[in-house]
């Protein structure tokens, strides 16, 4: 705790000040434009990327950036409450889906099911099935393949909201999808057209 109190002083000393306006007017509400679904790993920050203040994205964050098709009934719906929320309640203009290479939940997808990963964690790299069955067995590099393969599935999945579906068809709604690299910094950015990623230069 003391590594996260000693930020917070830092923070409230050098950044806080710089913010104070920005805070004062997101204290009355929020209006972000952008939801990024991005992976929980540790080196792989949103705002951080792109540069963003807060209050200009709304972010789920979780294992390999999934988003599960939609479905009522049973079970906590975590991200698909966050996702109904930033469409229906926020209206965001756009959703991100944002990949990353050296992916941990992606790793593990690749490894199932012959290795067990953890009770809640199996069931959920389940949902890359559909994008492992994708990938060529002779495959070079499986797990960059994966990463870009389950970006393209999380969208489709996103596209199984009826919430979703509707803006997007009424050009309310725009679904991206982007693949970002831990060791160089690159971001590559889906082409739907294509069905290709384009390096960002």
């Amino acid at each position: 705790m003391q590594q996260l109190i000693d930020g917070y002083r830092r923070y409230r000393d050098g950044t806080w000040p710089r913010l104070r306006s920005l805070h004062q007017r997101l204290a009355r509400g929020q209006n972000p434009r952008i939801l990024v679904i991005a992976c929980c790993d540790s080196r792989v920050d949103p705002a951080t990327i792109f540069d963003a203040d807060p209050g200009e994205l709304f972010v789920i964050r979780n294992v390999a950036n999934l988003a599960p098709p939609y479905e009522v009934g049973g079970g906590y719906h975590g991200t698909s409450a966050a996702i109904e929320f930033a469409v229906t309640a926020l209206e965001v203009e756009t959703i991100l889906v944002l990949g990353h290479a050296q992916c941990g939940g992606v790793a593990a997808a690749l490894t199932r099911p012959h290795k067990h990963v953890g009770e809640f964690l199996d069931a959920w790299v389940d949902l890359l099935e559909p994008a492992k069955a994708r990938i060529p067995d002779d495959c070079a590099d499986p797990q960059g393949a994966l990463e870009h393969e389950s970006i393209r599935v999380t969208i489709e999945n996103l596209q199984t909201f009826p919430f979703v579906a509707e803006r997007v068809a009424a050009g309310r709604l725009t679904l991206q999808g982007a693949r970002y690299g831990i060791a160089d910094g690159g971001l590559e950015m889906y082409d739907p057209a294509s069905g290709g990623f384009t390096p960002v230069a």
